[in-house]
C-alpha cells in the first residue's frame, strides 16, 4: 500500500513540477508537443487526396475527374491541391440533406 502512495506522490510531484516549468512561458513546447503532428504541408498530392477528404481512393479520383474546377497545380506532371483552397471549394459546394 505504501508503494502505491509513494508512487502517486512521485508522479504528482513530477506533473506539478512540469506545469510550473512553463509558468512564465506558456507557449513553450512540452514533452508531448513534440509528438503531435501539426506541421503539415500546404499542398496534397493527388494520390493522397482521399486521406484528406476521408473517402476511398476511387471516390477521390472520381471527384477530381468530374470536377475540373478544383483549384490545383501541376509540377513535373504530378497534380497538387492546396489544403486551404480545397476546404473553401468543398464548403462552397456543400450539399444540404434537409
Amino acid at each position: 500500500m505504501s508503494l502505491f502512495l509513494g508512487l502517486g506522490i512521485a508522479l504528482a510531484g513530477y506533473f506539478i513540477g512540469d506545469g510550473l516549468k512553463n509558468w512564465k512561458n506558456p507557449s513553450e513546447k512540452t514533452f508531448m508537443d513534440h509528438f503531435k503532428r501539426r506541421d503539415q504541408p500546404e499542398f496534397i498530392r493527388e494520390d493522397s487526396l482521399h486521406r484528406f477528404i476521408g473517402t476511398p481512393k476511387e471516390d477521390a479520383k472520381a471527384l477530381l475527374e468530374e470536377n475540373r474546377d478544383i483549384p490545383s497545380i501541376k509540377v513535373n506532371g504530378k497534380m497538387y491541391v492546396s489544403r486551404t483552397s480545397l476546404r473553401q471549394w468543398l464548403a462552397a459546394r456543400k450539399v444540404r440533406s434537409d
